[in-house]
């Protein structure tokens, strides 16, 4: 049954992953768009600490996670986020629901294999921007798509306790925007289009280690490497001439499109290291740390004078506790509870300004109430604050609810009865 649940779900996500409008962020206007990339919502439930080597929970933070491994293992996360933007001239309110990711493990021995599908950013905005001259020029900015990554990674245990690994990224995607430029007393104006194929390869090093403090507490560390790659860009450019109607449903007069321009954009190399401390199945505090070089890379298309980039930073605090793993009778305490705080800089200025992001973040891993089976469901919350509305610019309040499930099984084992 499971491989059926995972064949229809791979379909379905795959559908899903162009479709869907992955951000409604006024901020994913500038480079790639917003980041989407976070980790299975175990552990963005704990604003993204990812250092214990779990058995039967996936963490695609980090290849090497997949040689601890120990059971065939189908992951797939989505959400609802609903946010309020607001500046010095006014709010507004926006809501989307998505798909964030899908994944399966296998274990093989001392080796384990992950592969999956998950969106890595994500386009999506409508900015109207008003001169209160009548005769002032008026500029009406919308964007969608965003980067998709397709992955295969790859861990072995070097010796107990310590794990490595390696996977390789597929990065594929198309970036829309558009420009209408217009006049509120003349009904006609001037729109520019610009489509971004964006494709290319990347590769994600990772290692792991846990040992004893004492008998009762155990320490874990984490880290990953990604190295700078490169994506090539396809940018298509179209100028039209446009009339339109009160209701600006737009009339196109001329069109003009320009050739296919090939730029290489370039994905900086990124760092994470993460430790913790805890008793195994009971409790973990943990911290991660994430830094990349330079925060953004623009697609060749959508740049601005005013905005420049700087190193991307992220600081993490969170861990889970659950109040007894073995208990059959009181299922609540086998409910693992999941918290953490993040702060971070996103790699983006505007007007001279830092966009940084805060947020909070709870979870419960909600366990099969089967006694045999391991698989578990998944909720998260996560309240958080980006941007600022200083220097002109658009803070957003945002809380999101999510959803995901782990399903555990064995294969490749050889039945006993006929």
């Amino acid at each position: 049954m499971i491989k059926k649940i995972i064949v229809t779900a791979c379909f379905f996500l795959t559908l899903a992953s162009f479709a869907q409008s992955g951000s409604a962020s006024p901020y994913s206007y500038f480079g790639l768009g917003e980041s989407r990339f976070k980790g299975t919502l175990e552990n963005r439930s704990m604003s993204g600490v990812a250092v214990e080597q779990d058995s039967i929970h996936m963490n695609i933070l980090n290849p090497a996670s997949f040689a601890a491994i120990r059971l065939t293992t189908f992951t797939m996360g989505g959400g609802y986020t609903s946010t309020k933007m607001k500046s010095d001239k006014g709010d507004a309110k926006a809501q989307r629901t998505t798909l964030d990711y899908l994944a399966v493990a296998l274990p093989l021995g001392k080796m384990g294999v992950g592969f999956g599908l998950l969106p890595y950013s994500s386009v999506g905005y409508n900015i109207e921007s008003l001169s209160s001259d009548p005769n002032g020029n008026n500029n009406r900015l919308t964007g969608s798509g965003g980067l998709n990554k397709a992955f295969f990674a790859l861990g072995y245990t070097i010796i107990p306790n310590l794990v490595v690994g390696a996977d390789i990224q597929y990065n594929f995607g198309r970036i829309k925007n558009s420009n209408l430029e217009f006049i509120t007393e003349i009904p006609v104006g001037t729109q520019e289009d610009n489509k971004a194929d964006l494709n290319g390869f990347s590769t994600n090093l990772g290692v792991m280690y846990q040992g004893k403090v004492n008998k009762n507490l155990n320490y874990y560390s984490s880290l990953t490497y990604m190295p700078q790659s490169k994506l090539v860009s396809s940018n298509t450019r179209t100028v039209t001439t446009v009339q339109y109607d009160a209701n600006y449903n737009l009339i196109v007069m001329e069109k003009v499109e320009s050739d296919i321009i090939r730029k290489d954009v370039m994905i900086p190399e990124k760092i994470a290291f993460g430790a913790g401390i805890g008793k195994s199945k009971k409790w973990l505090v943990g911290t991660q740390i994430v830094y990349q070089n330079i925060g953004g890379a623009g697609n060749g298309v959508n740049e601005a004078k005013n905005v420049t980039y700087e190193n991307y930073s992220n600081y993490s605090l969170g861990g889970y506790y659950i109040p007894n793993y073995n208990m059959f009778s009181k299922y609540y305490q086998k409910i693992t509870y999941r918290a953490g705080l993040k702060y971070g800089k996103t790699g983006t200025i505007v007007n001279s300004k830092s966009i940084d992001e805060a947020a909070i973040t709870l979870g419960f891993g909600l366990p099969s109430v089967s006694a045999s089976s391991l698989s578990n469901f998944n909720v998260g919350l996560e309240f958080g604050r980006k941007g600022t509305t200083s220097n002109g610019l658009i803070q957003e309040n945002y809380g999101s609810f999510s959803l995901s499930f782990s399903l555990n099984d064995r294969w490749f084992r050889q039945s006993k009865f006929n």
